[in-house]
């Protein structure tokens, strides 16, 4: 069967997709489910997580070893055989993350925290320190592990793959992922 190739939106389009929502790609006893900010206007558009040409999340998560070859956002559901998953945050798409309000951050984090519960990851990685301060009332937190957990569920900031996110070449991102993976398998090499 030949997939069909997604036309290139249009302006309008995109703009059309403003406020929509995407279904998260979660089931129980993930390995490690990545949270978003939230969805931009192509991922809207496509109703894939991380769809915007550019953003850099399926090309780190294969330089850093999480897949095995590089997935299309719309090969999204291929995660949950791995053991990974994707949710948001804030559930609204928008063209930047910057028009969240810190209200719509504190709710998806109440969220996210009854999802965690619901699902019971054995991490939950946080894409984004700035969102993942708001969101948890933590202003000093920094990337890395983090002493909070959710339950039993081990939490990690993890920087942004947003191509907006200038602080992190696209080296960097793979360096700072593959070591986060490298320090899930340690810890799963020495509890067995």
């Amino acid at each position: 069967m030949i997939l069909a190739t997604l036309k290139k939106p249009t302006r309008a389009e995109l703009l059309a997709s403003a406020h929509k929502t995407i279904n998260d790609v979660i089931g129980p006893n993930l390995r490690v489910l990545f949270c978003g900010i939230n969805p931009g206007l192509y991922s809207g558009y496509t109703g894939h997580h991380f769809a915007r040409p550019g953003n850099r999340f399926w090309p780190t998560l294969y330089a850093a070893g999480f897949t095995d070859r590089l997935l299309k956002p719309a090969e999204e559901l291929e995660l949950l055989a791995k053991g990974y998953g994707i949710t948001n945050l804030a559930k609204r798409t928008t063209a930047t993350a910057a028009e969240l309000a810190a209200d719509e951050l504190l709710v998806g984090g109440q969220q996210l925290r009854a999802k965690v519960q619901h699902y019971q990851p054995q991490v939950l990685a946080v894409l984004g320190v700035t969102a993942y301060r708001t969101a948890f009332m933590q202003p000093r937190a920094q990337m890395g592990e983090q002493a909070e957990r959710m339950g039993s569920t081990r939490l990690w900031v993890l920087p942004n793959p947003s191509g907006l996110n200038a602080h992190y070449t696209p080296t960097d991102l793979a360096r700072v992922f593959r070591e986060f993976r490298l320090t899930l398998e340690q810890a799963d090499n020495s509890a067995a």
